[in-house]
Parts: structure tokens; sequence; C-alpha cells
């Protein structure tokens, strides 16, 4: 690793923390380095559609079946939030955002991967108030 710059060594996904860079606004990395995984898993963008088809009214409930319906897809792929490398969060604008951060925080316990949350004038279904892809490697 080049001088300047601190890593999370030892495993296939590592934390890239450049010294010369302010720390990240929220809590999440700037990048992560994956080396040599042997699997990956793109998801698309995944909805506040619980598995009965019901959309929750609020924006915290539709951030935790969102987060639930990420957390079964990595089970499926047989991976945890620790193999999450990317996050993309669309958020409808005017919607407030510390609700979405702290759901994001909450699953992710602790481990940070590199985020990004856009906020956009509307997703495909009216009543959708956020939707969340994620990237994971093993």
């Amino acid at each position: 690793m080049p001088a300047g710059y601190a890593c999370d060594a030892g495993t296939v996904n590592a934390e890239i923390r450049p010294v010369s860079i302010a720390p990240p606004a929220a809590n999440y990395a700037h990048a992560v380095l994956s080396e040599a995984p042997q699997r990956w898993l793109h998801t698309s963008g995944v909805v506040p559609v619980a598995s009965d088809g019901s959309v929750p009214e609020t924006l915290d409930e539709q951030a935790t079946v969102v987060w639930a319906n990420l957390a079964a897809i990595l089970a499926e792929a047989d991976m945890t939030p620790a193999d999450v490398v990317s996050i993309t969060t669309y958020v409808v604008v005017g919607e407030p955002l510390a609700p979405v951060m702290a759901a994001r925080d909450a699953f992710m316990a602790g481990h940070r991967a590199a985020s990004t949350l856009v906020t956009v004038p509307a997703l495909a279904q009216p009543a959708w108030r956020l939707e969340i892809s994620l990237i994971a490697a093993r």
C-alpha cells in the first residue's frame, strides 16, 4: 500500500482511508478495495415491498423492509453485511435523511462500506420513498 494510506489488511475487502483527505461525512468508507474475491453479488435497487406485497407508510418502516429484503438476498447468496463493499441509496427529495442513514448503520453493525446517498424527485411507484442497491464480495 502506498505511503499516506491506511487500510484494513488480511481480508478480501479492505477499507481505504487516505490520510491526505478529510474523513467521510458519516459512517461509511470513502472506498473499499476487494482483493481476489471468489464471489460477487450485485443487487438491483431493492424497494420497500414486504413479502406480503404491502408497502409501509413511514420512511422508518420502509427502510426496515428494504434492509430486511437485502438481508434475505445476502443470506441466499451465503453472504453477510460484512461482505458489503458498496451501497447506493435513493431517497425522494424532502424525506428526512437521518432515519435512512440510521437504518443503514444499524444493518451494517459497525462494518463500513463505500456508500452514496442520492436524492431523487420520485421513484418508480409513488408509495416508495427509498430504494437501495448494494455490491458484496467474498
